[in-house]
Formats: structure tokens, C-alpha cells, sequence
């Protein structure tokens, strides 16, 4: 699923404790997991460090009663990957369904907020 993000347009962020917040970074990098299979080459796709991607994963999931992603081990000689655990697509999924709802309740008022810019 390619990121829904473009100029312009309401960004969500749910603060869903005082210290667990799910936004739209944290939102594709999931994407881009369940797209590659692998946390390195989602992070590499986001221009992200490694190291950056586990910590924002490592949030995700030790704030959960269920993890978001999984690690799998490689074979011999190969390298291992990431998937996202049921519990991950249906974080994903449920963000997802917030923003099209937010866009669609505040697509009037974006709209009148637009037609006032100075140019």
C-alpha cells in the first residue's frame, strides 16, 4: 500500500497514551514492511537508518498487549525478514479508517481554509 500522504492534506497523529502516539511515519513504515517483507529495505525505501525503524517498531510493539511486527530468521545463507502479525494489520487498517474519516469531516472546512491563502 503506497502512503496516502501528499501536500495539503490533514495528517493524523493519535496520542493514544501520554507516551504512545501513532502517526503517519510509524503508519508507512508498517506499509512499506507489509509491502517488502523486511525492515531494512522499508527503512531503506523511507531514507530511514535501520537502527530508527527498530526503535519506532520496538515502540509499537512493546506498547501493545500484542506485537505489530514479527522478525522471521533467515535460512542458510539468507537473510531473515518482517511481517506484520494479524494484531499489525488491524492497527494499520484502523489508523487507515481514522484519516479517511477525518478527511472526509474536514474536507469543507480544508477547502474554505484553501480558497483564503494568499496566493
Amino acid at each position: 500500500m503506497k502512503s496516502a500522504h501528499r501536500k495539503n492534506e490533514l495528517h493524523i497523529r493519535l496520542n493514544l497514551t501520554p507516551t504512545v502516539a501513532l502517526g503517519p511515519g510509524k503508519a508507512e513504515l508498517l506499509d512499506r514492511i507489509a509491502e517488502t517483507g523486511s525492515i531494512s529495505a522499508a527503512a531503506k525505501t523511507m531514507k530511514m537508518s535501520y537502527r530508527r525503524a527498530w526503535l519506532l517498531l520496538d515502540e509499537l510493539n512493546s506498547s501493545f498487549t500484542q506485537p505489530v511486527v514479527e522478525k522471521t530468521k533467515g535460512g542458510r545463507g539468507g537473510g531473515g525478514g518482517a511481517t506484520l502479525t494479524a494484531w499489525g494489520q488491524e492497527v494499520l487498517r484502523l489508523y487507515r479508517a481514522i484519516e479517511t474519516k477525518s478527511r472526509k469531516a474536514s474536507s469543507a472546512a480544508m477547502r474554505k481554509l484553501r480558497q483564503k491563502l494568499a496566493r
